[in-house]
């Protein structure tokens, strides 16, 4: 016996192959390769910090403003934490960027809101994580005045 469709049922559209492809990169060394996009988020951060009405955009909005910024933050992050490496352990650049790199992981342990005061903190984040970053490039070229 087979299994038959009702009279008016129409069959299920054949499978098509799948166009997304899953990498595999438990040591990020596919994102290390790619430089940082500074500028536009460097200019989301400056509208994002002038913002003073909560009404600004919509929840959506915030929520995906907040996501983007968590992402672009979680990569300044990774960036910040090679540069630090290659300090020895004891210097006091190297405890700086610990100390922002600790701090950008408390605040990124939270999960997105979709609210002002949610991106507002995403971008001081991202803000605080690339001027330790600048910082840190200074002190590995041996320009200790910006430490």
């Amino acid at each position: 016996m087979t299994a038959s469709l009702p009279h008016d049922a129409q069959a299920p559209p054949p499978s098509r192959p799948s166009t997304h492809t899953v990498l595999y990169d438990p040591d990020g060394q596919l994102g290390a390769a790619l430089p940082l996009d500074r500028e536009p988020y460097e200019s989301l951060i400056k509208a994002v910090l002038a913002w003073t009405c909560p009404d600004t955009l919509a929840i959506r909005d915030y929520h995906q403003i907040a996501l983007q910024l968590t992402g672009h933050a979680r990569a300044v992050a990774a960036e910040l934490r090679h540069h630090a490496d290659q300090l020895p352990k004891s210097s006091g650049p190297r405890a700086l960027a610990d100390l922002v790199l600790s701090e950008a992981q408390d605040q990124l342990s939270l999960l997105p809101e979709g609210t002002m005061n949610c991106v507002q903190a995403r971008a001081r984040t991202v803000r605080a994580l690339y001027e330790r970053l600048d910082r840190l490039d200074a002190a590995l070229r041996g320009d200790n005045q910006h430490t």
